[in-house]
Order: structure tokens, then C-alpha cells, then sequence
């Protein structure tokens, strides 16, 4: 056992054939069942980052709307209403809110499924069905956070001259928000956004767990309890693989919003 572990070799020979073989992809055997670590990550990682992305574009497809409705009508109800959604939602937590909207949306209104996965091979619809309470869990935490940091941007960007110059000219609000002051006002959000998809690989654990779902929160959990110690070891690879590409992701994206960095990069 020691010899086949490599135990009996001297620490830095066993990290660097550790390394060798993460970098190959092989990231050892289940205690539990001597399944391939690889290929238990492989199998249910795409349904963790379904439920991940999913919460992503709920999250910033209600934050948007929201914060710029606010910073446009700053100081007036609409604000404070806002204002005080966006607080109550950043209190509550994830374990909480899920049980809230299980209670209304599963259990009394019957809308979605209270647990369980359907696969997205079997019915496009039906996996979108099973997904879509457990994201909105997800998601309204995060769109709690987007609205208040958009709406803060959204403020000052509104307060620029050439803004200014935009409403002189009589242009639409709605034009003025989206094509002039909402991309300037996005790379904070885009930060944040970049960093929280990284964590919300890790806060999927909990999430996971309550709606059956059959992802890699479900089996960290049942690793942890069961003291399968490679398994942990690989689900924690892949949250931090997690966070690294998410902020790469990041840093190319900002090429895109702002072409002053293109240009810079371009002259270095």
C-alpha cells in the first residue's frame, strides 16, 4: 500500500509525481469505489456549471434593468425600493432562500420541481424545468450585489460631461443608459462577476445538496462524510481551476468593453 502511494519515497519525489499526474489529467482512484477521480469530476461537473451559468445570467439579467432604473431615478422611491430589495436579498442566505422558495414555488403553486435532474440529453425543456429553482436561489444573492454596485457606477458615469452633452442634445434615456452609459459603467460589475463565478462553483455545494442534485457540490459532500480524500482533493482542484479561468476570462473581456486597452496592448 505504502509502495503503490508512493509514501515511501521522500516528499518532494512524491509532490512532483502528484504534479506530473495532475497535469496528465489523473487525479487518482475513489476510496469509496475505485472509480477515476477524473472521470466522477468529468461526469458531473457540465451539471454544476449549468446551474452556475444559469445563475450568472439570472443574477445579471435581473441586477441590470434594476440598477439602471435606479441610478436614473436616483434618490426617488423607485431607488429606495430597489435600494431595500437589494439589502434584504444580500441578508438572506442561500439555505434560507431555498427553502422560502420551495415552500411557494414547489410546494404550494407547483411551478417547478421541488429536487431532481433531468439530463440535458433527455428534454431540453425539462432540464431547463429542473435547473431553474435551484439558479434563481443562486442568482438573487448575486443580483443583490450587481444592483448596488451597477447603480454606484451607473451614478457617476451619469454625472460626466459627455453624458450631459447627450441629454442636451434631447437623446432617449433609454439610449443615453444603454449605448453611452452603461458599458463605461460595467467594469466593476464585470470584476465582481468574474471573481463570484469562481465561488459560485463552491457555493453550488449547498445548493446542490438541497435539490438533489447529482453535481460536483453533491459529491464533495458524500466525499467529506465518507473521508474519500482524492475525491475532496479533485473538487477542490477544480473550484480553484475555477476562479484562475474565470478572471482570465475577465482580462479578455475587458479588451472588448474598453478599446483603449486594445490600443495599449497593441503599442506594447
Amino acid at each position: 500500500m505504502r509502495h503503490d502511494l508512493f509514501l515511501d519515497r521522500p516528499l518532494p519525489v512524491r509532490y512532483a509525481h502528484w504534479l506530473g499526474k495532475v497535469a496528465r489529467g489523473d487525479l487518482g482512484r475513489s476510496y469509496r469505489n475505485n472509480q477515476p477521480v477524473s472521470t466522477i469530476i468529468r461526469e458531473r461537473l457540465p451539471i454544476t456549471l449549468e446551474l452556475v451559468v444559469l445563475a450568472q445570467l439570472m443574477a445579471l439579467a435581473l441586477a441590470i434593468p434594476f440598477a439602471l432604473l435606479a441610478a436614473y431615478r436616483r434618490d426617488t422611491t423607485v431607488d429606495k425600493v430597489t435600494t431595500g430589495a437589494s439589502f434584504g436579498l444580500l441578508s438572506i442566505p442561500d439555505f434560507v432562500l431555498a427553502v422560502v422558495l420551495v415552500y411557494f414555488l414547489a410546494v404550494r403553486y407547483r411551478v417547478f420541481p421541488a429536487s431532481g435532474y433531468v439530463h440535458l440529453s433527455n428534454s431540453v425543456g425539462q432540464n431547463l424545468h429542473s435547473v431553474i429553482l435551484p439558479s434563481l436561489v443562486l442568482a438573487l444573492g448575486l443580483a443583490g450585489v450587481y444592483q448596488r454596485l451597477l447603480r454606484s457606477d451607473m451614478i457617476n458615469t451619469l454625472q460626466e460631461d459627455y453624458i450631459l452633452a447627450a441629454r442636451a442634445e434631447g437623446l432617449p434615456p433609454v439610449r443615453i443608459l444603454l449605448r453611452h452609459a452603461l458599458r463605461p459603467s460595467s467594469f466593476s460589475l464585470l470584476t465582481v462577476a468574474g471573481i463570484t463565478m469562481g465561488s459560485l462553483i463552491g457555493g453550488a455545494v449547498v445548493v446542490e445538496f438541497l435539490f438533489a442534485l447529482p453535481g460536483i457540490g453533491s459529491v464533495l459532500i458524500v466525499a467529506i462524510t465518507t473521508r474519500d480524500y482524492l475525491v475532496v482533493q479533485g473538487v477542490v482542484l477544480v473550484i480553484a481551476a475555477g476562479y484562475v479561468l474565470a478572471n482570465f476570462a475577465v482580462d479578455l473581456l475587458y479588451t472588448v468593453l474598453d478599446p483603449r486597452l486594445r490600443h495599449a496592448r497593441a503599442v506594447a
